[in-house]
């Protein structure tokens, strides 16, 4: 296969990543009023582990491949990964999905600001303005509901959820970028789903529901889309570089725009059209370090 060819398919294989995904927070949102929160967690994460599995034993690494020397780097990632679930889903039951989506892209700027203080990384003037054009969007987006006379107590909760969401994101990234290094991305993910599922088993005290129809439907698509989206994405980076991605990470904030258009029917505020382009300008100048410094290197 061609360079370009791979590039291609790297490309094809990253939106599809970001088309699935965004089907997964559509089966949330749809069941986030009558399904409680830690039974949507189990069920996304108890059928996710289906196409895991199924990529694992695809690559040759099913059961081998799960073997580890790094027990507690894996408990730390899954531990932060499965909270930032939760909280994620807490968000997207209580805003629109292109809100809740568009805070989340918060994650990798706070991914590299963290790395200076835990990985003692360089504190970059690329970090710095990501850092600060993506809060200041999220200000933007915030700002007319914590200045209302009534303030919508909700709103303002989806708010502090999906921000919290998007800080625990950014550690789990942090693991993951030092598991990858020994540790099989299958086998990454795998742990991360397993430990979302038994967390959310020990909510069953808080009220469980027995889904419809209907609603099982959702759940189980949630896992399925949830589980392939995580493959497509890996196999994405396996054909292409993290820099000619980059671009196509902020095209997953399309689609549940529309489904919050066509399937939601909830219009989009003037906040977030001015919000949307100060977030994804932080997202793509944190971003564009990378790609910078690799071309440095190439001329050097």
């Amino acid at each position: 296969m061609s360079g370009m060819n791979r590039a291609g398919l790297g490309i094809s294989l990253r939106v599809l990543s970001g088309l699935l995904a965004a089907g997964m927070f559509v089966c949330v949102k749809a069941v986030s009023n009558d399904i409680p929160l830690g039974e949507i967690v189990f069920f996304r994460s108890f059928f996710a582990i289906i196409p895991l599995i199924i990529f694992l034993w695809w690559r040759k690494e099913f059961p081998h491949g799960l073997a580890t020397k790094r027990p507690f780097d894996h408990l730390m990632r899954s531990g932060f990964g499965a909270l930032s679930l939760f909280l994620a889903f807490a968000a997207i039951s209580r805003l629109n999905l292109a809100e809740a989506l568009l805070i989340a892209q918060l994650s990798p700027v706070i991914m590299a600001v963290a790395a200076v203080i835990i990985l003692r990384e360089r504190l970059t003037i690329w970090r710095v303005g990501g850092l600060a054009l993506g809060f200041s969007g999220v200000i933007t987006l915030v700002g007319p509901d914590l200045l209302a006379n009534a303030p919508n107590e909700m709103r303002l909760e989806g708010y502090v959820f999906g921000l919290l969401s998007a800080a625990l994101a950014a550690f789990a990234l942090i693991m993951v970028r030092s598991l990858n290094k020994t540790e099989s991305p299958g086998a990454i993910a795998l742990y991360f789903v397993i430990a979302s599922m038994t967390i959310a088993l020990f909510t069953i005290p808080w009220g469980w529901v027995l889904p419809s129809g209907s609603t099982l439907i959702f759940l189980v698509m949630a896992g399925l889309f949830g589980g392939f989206a995580h493959i497509t994405m890996t196999l994405g980076f396996k054909y292409a570089e993290a820099s000619r991605l980059a671009p196509f990470e902020y095209l997953a904030l399309l689609w549940p725009l529309l489904a919050d258009l066509l399937i939601f029917k909830l219009p989009l505020s003037t906040t977030f059209l001015l919000a949307a382009p100060l977030v994804l300008s932080g997202a793509a100048l944190a971003a564009m370090e990378g790609s910078w410094a690799q071309r440095r290197v190439k001329q050097i």
